[in-house]
């Protein structure tokens, strides 16, 4: 293992990957860490961009040879995972991983690195809020919103295990927040 990481994580709705793209476009040192799965490729995913497909015998076998930093099946035969691979290309390149996972992947990748990554949660101002953000998406049913809403809840019991919480209530003001935070942690 070498290098830092920075492992950004939040309930569906908080601004997480929105957030993680900002870190992207004005931190350069920053690449993002592309994850493996064994779900079926999406029509507007490309491989190796939007994740590494790979099959759930591939999956097992490079768990079996201990090839990932952490994986998890998320679903029954639905596996994500960062390979160890990944880390290799990023850092050989001279660059930061980032990582907009889950909870629990943030959590296992926190362990896995300990003081060498900086992991920060992005809350929503309140599940009222994280509601109406999920709401204005317009991509949920009233069943598939509920699911996200008490996902949040649960997700929401972690945030103290995360080195910094940030409450996602403007987001301009809080980017700023987090460039700084990342990039005084990347310095020291």
């Amino acid at each position: 293992m070498q290098g830092k990481a920075i492992i950004v994580s939040a309930p569906s709705g908080a601004g997480k990957t929105t957030i993680v793209k900002h870190l992207l476009a004005v931190i350069p040192r920053l690449e993002f860490s592309i994850s493996a799965c064994s779900r079926a490729m999406r029509a507007e995913e490309t491989d190796k961009r939007d994740y590494y497909f790979i099959t759930v015998e591939d999956f097992k076998a490079k768990i079996d040879r201990d090839e990932f930093v952490e994986w998890q099946e998320v679903y029954p035969g639905s596996f994500y995972g960062t390979l160890k691979s990944e880390m290799e290309r990023i850092w050989s390149a001279g660059k930061v991983p980032i990582f907009d996972v889950d909870v629990v992947g943030a959590l296992n990748l926190k362990k896995y690195f300990g003081p060498k990554a900086l992991g920060v949660f992005i809350q929503p101002p309140s599940i009222g809020e994280l509601e109406k953000r999920l709401r204005n998406r317009g991509s949920e049913t009233e069943a598939t919103l509920q699911k996200r809403v008490d996902k949040a809840v649960y997700e929401l019991t972690f945030a103290p295990n995360f080195d910094k919480i940030i409450v996602n209530d403007d987001l301009k003001s809080k980017c700023r927040e987090i460039v700084n935070m990342v990039e005084a942690f990347l310095n020291l």
